[in-house]
C-alpha cells in the first residue's frame, strides 16, 4: 500500500494492542501500514477483517459462542431455511441469517443455538414454538427422529472421530474452527493426488495450508490443532488419523522400501470435493501445492524448523497457537 502523503510504499507493522468489544477487553496481534516519512498509519479492507477476526474470536471462545461453520451446520442438520431457524429460536426474521453471516449473537441467543444443536433439545424447542402449524412440526419431528436414529448407528465412528480431533470448542489451537472430518479428509486426499507425499511431508503441507490460512483470515481451513515434535510440526494423533483414512478407504498408504527404513507414501483414493472449501482456501490449498512440489520429506522439515511456532513449543512438545501464523518465515 502506497502512502497517500508520500506515494511511497509503506511498511507493514504488527504489533500487539489492546481492543475492546462489548465491554470486554482483549489483546490482539493488531496490523497496520506506516507511513515512515510521517509516522501515519493506515489500514484497508483486508487488515481491518483480520484485526476485527481476532477480537471477535476472542470474544466468542471467552464465551462459547457458536462460530459461523456450526451456525450453518446446525440449521443444514435439520435441513431447515434461516428463517425457520429464526422462527424456532424464537429470533427476528432475519436473526439466524445474519449470525450464519457473521454477526455475533449475543449471549442468550448463543445458549439457545447450542442447544438446538442436540435433536433431543431442539424437539423441545419446536414444541415452544407458536409460529409453526402442527402438521409442520410433525413433519420435523419426523425427520428429526430419522436423524437421531442414524446418529445412534454411527455413534462409534463420530466417538472415534472426536478422539482424533477432540472436543474442543473453536479456539485459538484449532485456528478458531471445529475439525471438520469431511475437510481433513479432502485435504488429505487433495495433497496426496497431486504429490503423493510421505507422511512427514503430509504433515507440513497440512500445517502450512492452515497457518498460511489464517495468516490471510484469521481462521483455519481444517480445525486441525498441530504440536511440535522433532521432525516439525505435526497434526495431533496424525498417526492415528492416517490409519482412519486408510482404513475408510479415503487414502491408501504404500510402504516404501529405502534400504536403511522404510517410507510410508499417501495416495488419494477418493474424488476431491472442492465443494467443500472457500476459493480463498482452494487458492491456498493449490499454492502450497505449487510451493513445495519439488522438495523432499527432509527438506520441508527442516524449512519448518525454522518458524519460530517449531522453535519455541518443541523443547516440552507443546501445542502450536495459531497467531504464530503471522511469523511464518519460510512462506
Amino acid at each position: 500500500m502506497k502512502s497517500p502523503f508520500t506515494g511511497k510504499e509503506m511498511k507493514l507493522v504488527k504489533e500487539k494492542r489492546q481492543m475492546e468489544f462489548r465491554k470486554e477487553k482483549f489483546k490482539i496481534i493488531f496490523h497496520f501500514y506506516l507511513c515512515e516519512d510521517t509516522n501515519e498509519q493506515f489500514t484497508d479492507v483486508h487488515l481491518d477483517e483480520l484485526n476485527v477476526n481476532q477480537l471477535y474470536n476472542q470474544y466468542r471462545d471467552l464465551y462459547n459462542i457458536p462460530f459461523q461453520d456450526e451456525i450453518i451446520s446446525i440449521r443444514k442438520k435439520y435441513n431447515l431455511s434461516s428463517t425457520r431457524m429464526s422462527q424456532i429460536l424464537g429470533f427476528g426474521p432475519n436473526g439466524y441469517r445474519l449470525y450464519e453471516s457473521g454477526e455475533i449473537p449475543s449471549l442468550s441467543n448463543a445458549k439457545l443455538i447450542q442447544m438446538a444443536n442436540d435433536p433431543n433439545d431442539f424437539v423441545k424447542l419446536l414444541h415452544m414454538c407458536d409460529k409453526i402449524d402442527q402438521e409442520e412440526k410433525h413433519k420435523i419431528i419426523d425427520k428429526i427422529q430419522h436423524l437421531i436414529h442414524e446418529e445412534e448407528n454411527a455413534l462409534f465412528e463420530r466417538e472415534y472421530v472426536d478422539y482424533l480431533f477432540g472436543r474442543e470448542f473453536p479456539s485459538f489451537i484449532t485456528g478458531y474452527k471445529k475439525p471438520s472430518f469431511e475437510k481433513i479428509s479432502n485435504m488429505v486426499a487433495f495433497f496426496g493426488e497431486k504429490l503423493s507425499p510421505f507422511k512427514t511431508k503430509m504433515n507440513k503441507l497440512l500445517f502450512y495450508s492452515d497457518f498460511l490460512m489464517y495468516r490471510e483470515s484469521c481462521f483455519s481451513i481444517s480445525g486441525l490443532k498441530y504440536q511440535a515434535i522433532q521432525r516439525g510440526p505435526v497434526p495431533v494423533n496424525f498417526q492415528s488419523l492416517y490409519d482412519f483414512l486408510n482404513n475408510k478407504n479415503i487414502i491408501k498408504i504404500n510402504t516404501v522400501d529405502f534400504g536403511e527404513y522404510y517410507g510410508e507414501q499417501i495416495i488419494n483414493s477418493i474424488e476431491f470435493d472442492d465443494e467443500l472449501f472457500s476459493n480463498k482456501e482452494l487458492e491456498i490449498l493449490k499454492f502450497v501445492a505449487e510451493k513445495f512440489e519439488n522438495i523432499n520429506s527432509t527438506q520441508i522439515s527442516d524449512l519448518s524448523h525454522m518458524e519460530n511456532a517449531w522453535i519455541e513449543n518443541v523443547e516440552d512438545k507443546d501445542l502450536i497457537n495459531y497467531n504464530y501464523s503471522f511469523e511464518l518465515s519460510t512462506i
